[in-house]
């Protein structure tokens, strides 16, 4: 090492000179690579050696090495071997049970087999044995967010591992995805742009943005991850309102449907109706039987107003009944010539086709206005950029489709309002379609999908049915309106050359719904991803780093731990309120095995801490004179045992210059 030079110990970036106990990551046990880690198996294989999925763990080079099985089950768990990485890491704890990192690895392989509450449980202890440790916080709130009622903790602890190290993208990730599974959009977009500030090419934070500007609600939205209730309650109850509200729709058509019939068939207008107000108790049993399933009445109207389209599926359903009882009393009969007296009593005739249209037709309506609602909600043309910067993420590709077939149906219903507006404003409104597909390409541009654009058609041919469509109703709609502007300039001898456009440009709209039509009915009847926002997944990729929560610990080596426990000039530096400060230790009393330093130190130093964490503690070698260490890391008070808890986040090292490095004068 040369003089003054600074060598970093740096365990948290897989880059480790001396790192834990002399052990070397990555190039620690000689064999083959995984994910930044190096492992051999006792056959000389690795992980594929071992027994697959489930079979023992591999052996590292020396068994007796706790850090070696851990780098094993980092290896095994990279290789999707959840099993075989939970008995490398428990060969680790029986080793050394207070190794701070083989149970955040073992954390990581309980939650990747369905055991959350033991992976809870281990983090909880990872957290115990380093609170400073922004890994540890991380490991926890992961482990937390799969638990129902967690998500305070959940966030408290992605909060402490975003405090301790802002610069960890993984950190300000879980952050962003808490925040995005409650809605909360500005925030959740703030935490992804933090995380990609530090990694650019980080996946999760590339997709989960897009998502946030795309203002995407998750599957569940009904339920707050914050309530203290069971999910499985609070969806049972969403479930027994929305059939309550589809049985009662659904039978109150089929009674209207019959009643109608019935007042055509008989001469007496009164059986009918009378016939006719015995149906609407149809309504009755669904609504009692739906009622007995709800359990949890007080969150009712907590779960209405955070779903949305739940909230119009309950308040439409009254209006329903009282729409059915409007149509049975205003029931048209047989006129004196046989006919149907549709306009029978005038107004009543009125009153009588709307509600009975409110019956017949709400579901279809609410439908078409949920798709059109949903496509004009966020920005998706940010979103498909970031997509497009995630690729080739599986889960960019199916959310960039999926924003692809919201551009479509925003695009369709700019032009199905031209088409609906310009016969009563005028036909040359009509020349505004040409705008519609000089939107679409601006789109394919911006959003950078030229590459994905190329494989949409042998992956989504109903998406490009539906853009030709919509290709061809905009050129039809435009040939209409330039038709009509130069009959409007050369007066009526003008040629008549687009006669057909209008009815050309309203029959590729309707083909254009046919095709979104059965695009969504195959999606659902295969159960595969359809051309709608619930189709949007969140996505969870690294890409190809390693997990930050499974990161090996900073440890110390022998030549630091005795520097610090044998010098008496031990310097603490802090961040105060003034700018930079540096106080004196009054001991080292002493050091965890995960290389944690525990201080007695002044009060300053603990109201510090309280206000920024991040401390620097400086030593130097008391007996060759030779080297100083510099331990970057997060410092907690303990009150009970009266010491402020350091855990290295980052060790420098440096020697002192020699007499022939002076400098000369």
């Amino acid at each position: 090492m040369s003089s003054g030079s600074r060598a970093p110990e740096r365990m948290g970036g897989f880059r480790v000179p001396e790192c834990v106990g002399g052990f070397r990551v990555p190039e620690c046990v000689g064999g083959f690579r995984v994910a930044g880690v190096l492992v051999r198996g006792a056959d000389g294989r690795g992980p594929e050696g071992s027994g697959g999925r489930g079979g023992a763990a591999a052996e590292p080079a020396d068994p007796g090495s706790p850090h070696g099985w851990c780098v094993t089950a980092v290896a095994l768990l990279d290789a999707d071997q959840p099993e075989a990485a939970l008995a490398a890491a428990r060969r680790a704890l029986a080793l050394d049970p207070r190794l701070e990192w083989a149970h955040r690895v073992a954390s990581l392989a309980q939650e990747r087999l369905g055991r959350d509450g033991e992976a809870v449980s281990s983090a909880e202890h990872a957290v115990r044995l380093a609170p400073g440790s922004w890994a540890a916080r991380l490991r926890l709130g992961t482990a937390l967010r799969r638990l129902p009622g967690r998500w305070r903790e959940s966030w408290t602890q992605a909060a402490k591992a975003v405090w301790f190290a802002p610069e960890e993208p993984d950190a300000h990730v879980l952050a962003g995805d808490l925040a995005l599974t409650r809605g909360d959009h500005d925030r959740a977009g703030h935490a992804y742009r933090a995380a990609l500030r530090g990694a650019p090419d980080h996946p999760a934070a590339r997709v989960n943005l897009g998502l946030t500007l795309l203002r995407w609600e998750r599957p569940r939205a009904h339920h707050d991850p914050a309530w203290a209730v069971d999910p499985r309650e609070t969806g049972r109850a969403r479930r027994a309102i929305e059939v309550w509200s589809r049985q009662v729709r659904v039978l109150l058509a089929l009674a209207l449907a019959a009643v109608t019939a019935l007042a055509f068939g008989v001469e007496s207008r009164t059986h009918a109706q009378l016939a006719g107000a015995v149906l609407l108790l149809l309504a009755v049993p669904p609504t009692v039987r739906q009622a007995r399933r709800v359990r949890i009445w007080s969150y009712v109207p907590q779960i209405l107003g955070r779903d949305l389209w739940l909230s119009v599926a309950a308040c439409l359903t009254p209006l329903v009944v009282v729409g059915y009882a409007a149509a049975v009393l205003t029931l048209p009969g047989r006129s004196p010539d046989g006919g149907a007296a549709l306009w029978h009593g005038g107004a009543a005739g009125v009153v009588w086709a709307g509600t009975s249209g409110l019956v017949v037709f709400n579901g279809l309506a609410v439908a078409f206005l949920r798709v059109l609602v949903e496509a004009w909600r966020g920005r998706p043309v940010p979103a498909l950029a970031q997509f497009a910067a995630a690729f080739p993420e599986r889960t960019a590709r199916r959310d960039a489709n999926v924003a692809l077939w919201i551009v479509v149906v925003r695009a369709w219903s700019v032009l199905a309002l031209v088409a609906v507006v310009a016969p009563v404003a005028g036909p040359v409104l009509a020349l505004a379609a040409p705008a519609v597909p000089l939107a679409l390409w601006r789109v394919a541009r911006r959003g950078r999908l030229a590459a994905h654009l190329r494989e949409v058609p042998a992956q989504d041919r109903p998406l490009v049915a539906a853009v030709l469509s919509l290709l061809l109703a905009s050129a039809a709609l435009a040939l209409t309106g330039a038709e009509q502007a130069l009959r409007d300039a050369a007066g009526p001898s003008a040629p008549a050359v687009a006669a057909w456009g209008w009815r050309a440009g309203l029959g590729a709209l309707a083909c254009a719904v046919v095709v979104f039509a059965a695009r969504a009915a195959r999606a659902w009847w295969r159960g595969a991803p359809g051309p709608w926002r619930a189709s949007l997944l969140m996505c969870e990729g690294r890409g190809s780093r390693p997990p930050g929560d499974v990161r090996p610990s900073v440890g110390l080596s022998e030549a630091v731990r005795r520097a610090f426990t044998s010098s008496r000039g031990v310097v603490l530096a802090y961040a105060d309120a003034g700018g930079p400060r540096a106080l004196a230790v009054g001991a080292v009393t002493s050091i965890g095995p995960a290389g944690e330093l525990r201080l007695i130190a002044a009060d300053e130093a603990w109201q510090a801490a309280e206000r920024d964490p991040k401390v620097a503690v400086f030593v130097a070698d008391p007996i060759g004179r030779r080297f100083w260490a510099e331990v970057r890391g997060v410092a907690l008070g303990d009150p009970e045992a009266e010491v402020l808890r350091v855990t290295p986040k980052q060790v420098v090292i440096g020697e002192y210059p020699g007499r022939h490095q002076a400098r000369r004068r």
